[in-house]
């Protein structure tokens, strides 16, 4: 019998991946899946994205620094509500990037749900990997995508996780969206498990994936 996926943040260890039969690099070529599998989330495995055991070595910590409980904000427009969770949000830039007349970095408010056609909000704010993103029409929030569990290992940055994958151990909870979540793998966030940017200003890299 087919066990359902799963991942357990290791106490100041790797991510213990299950049955996640789907793990790709940020090329979108596959990666081999073991049923079992240890992800360094410490930054500094000679064998990304897996542990090599170097989180015994480097002192990393998995307990999460910032205090910040997950709120969700709301931002109603006349046609659209955008919900956001910054306490989960990786700061990827995929919404202020692609949709820079609604989502404005650096300004408050920083949405303008009436700032562009509901097309493309909806459609960007389904690129935001972390789920911090959603929105509401006519009252009715939308559902999550149905996608097949799967990772990807993004260019020097975190692991996606999408299709409903359960997250569980050192530090998972305040997770509000469980379709997709970004789990940091630079070893420096303040919101692990959760990545909140960090490997940007630490210059993280991982030429290999």
């Amino acid at each position: 019998m087919t066990q359902p996926p799963s991942i357990e943040c290791r106490t100041d260890g790797p991510y213990l991946v299950k049955d996640v039969a789907a793990l790709e690099n940020s090329r979108g070529e596959p990666i081999e899946c073991k049923p079992v599998m240890a992800l360094c989330r410490c930054g500094g495995s000679a064998t990304k994205p897996f542990c090599d055991g170097t989180h015994k070595k480097n002192g990393f910590s998995g307990a999460k620094e910032a205090q910040a409980a997950a709120t969700r904000d709301t931002y109603r427009g006349k046609k659209i509500t955008i919900y956001d969770d910054r306490a989960i949000c990786a700061h990827s830039a995929r919404c202020s990037d692609n949709l820079a007349a609604v989502f404005k970095y650096g300004v408050e408010p920083w949405i303008d749900p009436d700032g562009a056609g509901i097309e493309a909000i909806m459609e960007t704010v389904r690129k935001c990997p972390s789920g911090a993103l959603s929105y509401a029409i006519d009252g009715i929030e939308a559902q999550p995508a149905k996608r097949a569990p799967g990772i990807t290992v993004t260019k020097d940055g975190p692991y996606a996780v999408v299709g409903n994958v359960p997250l569980a151990g050192q530090a998972a909870d305040g997770l509000s969206a469980s379709e997709c979540y970004t789990l940091c793998r630079c070893g420096s966030s303040k919101n692990k498990p959760f990545c909140d940017g960090a490997h940007w200003s630490i210059g993280f890299k991982d030429d290999a994936n």
